[in-house]
């Protein structure tokens, strides 16, 4: 793992997780109540026994290296660990980053201090447990050039994947960017291979690549350039790497949350009695940085509407839920739901604060948002799309601050 450098995408303006990125970056964006989404990446990587990585940031940074800062400071630097945040620099020339591609050739000045074997290029925008020492034992031993990291994706879901087409031995012969007739695997009529936009190349192979795609008049992209040009040309040898879940379901879990109903349903998902994606599992933990709050309280057992109380539901530390009830939903810290309040089926996160008599169904509440006594959201879907966002399986999204009156 030594000879390994490992790249983080962290980069992406995340336009259709907006009102939730519109002052932070799309791997910012909680989850699950105490955690943002690169959170997941970064444990892969620190659970796998990678130590040199850097997290390639542009858009609406802040908040994100703050986390990084305050919550991965985990490594030792005197033996040469790290979780480096790097902004785009123009190094190269005046541009900041043109594409997933350009980030890294941007960064080559890094590749050539460290003189890795391989360089390992990860999304930081996806929830799943993957140890990435096996990928890379994969690629090592198949003596490839490049390794794809794919998952099975059911044929009549490949028109929004990059399909990885592979022959019997799993070396990669096509890629089809979501195509209406895909090609499935071999002896599995039913799935196909789809991009997990992981990548591992041999430093030299990616050096080269980089530098010509440099050249060229392309969105310098890794998966609509880089990866089928390659493919086209047929002069490397690339292995498809199916994705072995650490997860420990019968069903295989990799989600991209990029959208804000995918977003919702991924959290609502862990409310469920046996969620499909397993948080509390202490052999391939989650880390993330908290604010030292104190627990959670619940006060108010009056009966007749008053009472403070969570079902089926998560709640982080530091919410009062002071004679309002909540069911079926997500809290982060610090969250406030006064008396004779309702809040279901809903997220809700950091210092969010929901008035007496309120009612709270099918929404997204983000941080500091103020919901007025007696005001209602997802009870009237029509004056709902006059004030907020709507999603269109007809979640409500409140934005950062607002105030929501009744």
């Amino acid at each position: 793992m030594k000879k390994l450098l490992t790249f983080v995408m962290a980069g992406g303006k995340g336009e259709r997780l907006y009102p939730l990125t519109k002052d932070r970056a799309k791997p910012a964006v909680p989850f699950g109540g105490i955690y943002r989404i690169i959170d997941f990446t970064l444990s892969n990587c620190v659970n796998s026994g990678i130590r040199r990585i850097h997290v390639l940031v542009q858009y609406k940074s802040m908040s994100l290296a703050r986390h990084i800062r305050m919550g991965w400071n985990v490594l030792n630097a005197e033996v040469g660990e790290y979780i480096d945040v790097v902004p785009a620099q123009q190094r190269v020339d005046e541009h900041w980053y043109q594409g997933t591609a350009d980030s890294i050739y941007q960064n080559l000045y890094s590749i050539r201090i460290e003189k890795p074997d391989q360089i390992l290029i990860l999304a930081g925008d996806h929830v799943y447990k993957m140890n990435y020492k096996l990928m890379l034992d994969a690629h090592r031993q198949a003596r490839a050039d490049l390794t794809i990291g794919v998952v099975p994706v059911p044929v009549e879901e490949a028109s929004g994947v990059g399909v990885v087409e592979v022959d019997r031995q799993n070396w990669v012969v096509g890629f089809q960017e979501k195509p209406k007739a895909p090609r499935a695997i071999p002896g599995d009529p039913r799935h196909v291979y789809g991009s997990m936009g992981i990548y591992i190349f041999d430093r030299w192979v990616l050096e080269k690549e980089l530098e010509e795609d440099a050249k060229r008049q392309t969105e310098h992209d890794f998966g609509k350039n880089i990866i089928p040009q390659i493919i086209q040309r047929g002069e490397r040898k690339i292995l498809a790497y199916q994705f072995v879940d650490l997860n420990k379901k019968e069903a295989l879990y990799w989600k991209d949350v990029g959208t804000l109903d995918a977003l919702y349903e991924a959290n609502m998902d862990l409310v469920q009695v046996t969620p499909h994606f397993n948080l509390y599992d202490r052999e391939w933990p989650i880390r993330t940085y908290q604010l030292q709050y104190p627990p959670a309280k619940f006060v108010f057992s009056e009966g007749r509407g008053r009472s403070g109380m969570a079902l089926d539901s998560l709640v982080a530390d530091g919410c009062i839920l002071s004679g309002g009830v909540v069911r079926r939903s997500v809290l982060s810290p610090n969250v406030r739901v006064n008396s004779y309040s309702e809040v279901e089926d809903s997220l809700l996160l950091e210092g969010a604060d929901v008035g007496r008599h309120a009612r709270i169904r099918r929404a997204i509440i983000d941080k500091e948002a103020k919901i007025m006594p007696g005001a209602r959201i997802g009870y009237d879907l029509e004056r709902d799309r006059k004030r907020f966002t709507m999603t269109p399986q007809g979640v409500a999204v409140v934005e950062k601050g607002a105030v929501v009156e009744a």
